[in-house]
């Protein structure tokens, strides 16, 4: 019960004041993604170092369920500064984490405040609102 208190309040804190829902003006990438499942909807847009290595930069535009729009937010902040390879690596681990898979201590705190949402894997309606912008991610990198 615990996890779902502290998903409760991430999913709320990130809903209600996302630091990273706004249009990036000095994007270089840029993918759409959309749950045709519940009809969420967002743009991600990121701003890579000039050798393509670095994300310097995450945002994203869009609508949809406060899942979404909190996890992408959770996401936008998590890779931030990281290397777009340590960005696939985080997002794969976040997936099988929200489909239902066993993380290790360390992977649950290279997740930081994503691991929060963990909860989720057991609300089946949920998990592809969760997945949502690390899935558009995934296709844009």
């Amino acid at each position: 019960m615990g996890a779902n208190i502290y998903a409760t309040a991430a999913l709320m804190e990130h809903n209600a004041h996302p630091d990273y829902k706004y249009d990036l003006a000095d994007f270089t990438h840029e993918h759409e993604g959309v749950n045709p499942s519940c009809g969420d909807e967002m743009v991600l847009k990121l701003r890579l170092s000039g050798d393509g290595a670095t994300i310097e930069e995450a945002a994203f535009t869009g609508s949809g369920c406060a899942v979404s729009q909190a996890s992408a937010d959770i996401m936008a902040e998590l890779i931030t500064g990281e290397t777009v390879e340590e960005a696939k690596r985080l997002s794969a681990l976040f997936v099988r984490m929200i489909q239902g898979g066993e993380l290790t201590d360390e992977e649950q705190d290279d997740l930081d405040e994503a691991y929060e949402l963990e909860s989720i894997s057991r609300m089946p309606a949920r998990v592809k609102c969760a997945e949502l912008a690390w899935r558009t991610l995934d296709e844009m990198v």
